[in-house]
């Protein structure tokens, strides 16, 4: 039998950007096990990190690779970058006997293509990042006011947290209640799509959501 090890990973920044967010990750997981797999198969271990991909030191990959070399399972992500950023950590992760690695968006990608493709991706953030830097040099040498810029930003982030807020005190009265009975995440997620609650873009719920929705209730309370 198949066996995977599922790793997910988002930072905050990336909550909110198609194709980066959890129940992004949940989807292409989902397609790459219905269509691409080998059957049977079965999911031994499930892990997420709430980190950036600039950090190498990751608690729940760490614990995700040391299932994966203790069972020989597979190491299943959504996206290479899901993975790392950085070249070097994935190749020498490749580069390790012990650990198969299959890429959901990518299911018949070998291990030369992937390093090829991280290689190009480094690529092409680092040319991003000069070119933003470049954008900013110009703007500044006509007069443009950066600060306010940041400002802006801010202000439209003060907005989306209070936003957050707002939608999970909505459910406060069915989560809360649940989380005190000693109801699971999955379980409280599942609760919600029961009863026709839809998330935040009108999707279903997933434990990873309720989890967010109990921290930003605490936070306020």
């Amino acid at each position: 039998m198949k066996r995977y090890v599922i790793y997910r990973r988002v930072s905050t920044e990336e909550q909110g950007k198609s194709g980066l967010g959890l129940e992004a990750q949940h989807r292409d997981i989902a397609l790459f096990l219905e269509n691409f797999s080998e059957e049977p198969y079965e999911v031994i271990g499930e892990f997420e990190d709430h980190l950036s991909g600039k950090h190498d030191e990751r608690p729940q990959l760490a614990a995700a690779l040391e299932l994966v070399r203790k069972t020989g399972a597979e190491l299943l992500v959504a996206k290479l970058d899901r993975l790392s950023r950085k070249v070097s950590f994935i190749a020498t992760l490749m580069d390790d006997p012990k650990v198969k690695l299959r890429v959901a968006s990518m299911p018949s990608a070998d291990k030369f293509q992937l390093h090829i493709y991280a290689a190009l991706a480094e690529q092409e953030r680092e040319f991003i990042s000069a070119r933003t830097k470049a954008a900013l040099a110009e703007a500044k040498a006509k007069g443009v006011k950066l600060g306010g810029l940041r400002d802006k930003t801010m202000k439209r982030n003060e907005v989306v947290k209070a936003n957050a807020r707002a939608r999970a005190e909505k459910v406060a009265q069915t989560v809360q209640p649940l989380r005190a009975q000693g109801a699971s995440l999955r379980q409280i997620a599942e609760a919600l799509n029961a009863s026709g609650v839809p998330t935040a873009r009108g999707g279903r719920w997933q434990a990873s959501q309720v989890k967010r929705v109990l921290e930003r209730l605490q936070a306020v309370g």
